[in-house]
């Protein structure tokens, strides 16, 4: 650090003069300094985001599995006019909040395809929130399988990203994973 950095004063005179001393001849008349040609900068190429290759079709279909606290959900998805199955039910069935069927959509939403695929999808374990949250993950990978170019749209929104969140497990000599017994003093 220098002088200034430290006390917020521009140094003495003494270094100025150090440096102009140089530039001094022999017989005491200044010479010009000539300094060393600056070189740019390096450019530093644009990130590149590398697509991944397109999905194999199954049976006429793009899969994608999405998984959500305990829930798993398997999405099969095919060009189409833009239905939703889940469960052998219409998706408004399956999920009456509307908070899950935003989520389910959210895919959907962020690259502007709800009209142009059929979904079917079948969902096991957990609530209706973990649920949800699988059938999105599914959707966007699914996505991302029968169109590369859409996956940086789905990733932005977060549509392939896991939500590793877990319940905890419950410990011994607690009355939960981390809620203990009422403690009574007398």
């Amino acid at each position: 650090m220098t002088e200034q950095d430290q006390t917020g004063v521009e140094p003495t005179t003494t270094e100025t003069q150090d440096t102009s001393a140089a530039a001094e001849t022999e017989t005491g008349s200044k010479a010009p300094v000539e300094s060393a040609p600056v070189e740019p900068a390096p450019v530093e190429p644009a990130v590149e985001v590398k697509l991944s290759p397109p999905a194999k079709v199954k049976g006429g279909f793009i899969w994608g599995t999405g998984r959500r606290k305990s829930s798993v959900a398997r999405v099969r998805l095919r060009s189409g006019s833009g239905k939703i199955v889940i469960n052998t039910k219409k998706f408004e069935e399956f999920f009456p909040t509307e908070q899950a069927q935003r989520s389910v959509t959210g895919p959907l939403r962020a690259t502007e395809t709800r009209d142009k695929y059929d979904i079917f999808v079948t969902v096991q374990g957990g609530g209706i929130t973990g649920q949800a949250g699988a059938t999105a993950l599914g959707i966007g990978r699914a996505l991302k399988g029968i169109e590369p170019s859409l996956e940086i749209a789905l990733r932005e929104g977060g549509f392939l990203t896991r939500d590793s969140r877990m319940k905890e497990r419950k410990k011994y000599g607690l009355r939960g994973a981390r809620r203990a017994f009422q403690f009574s003093k007398r």
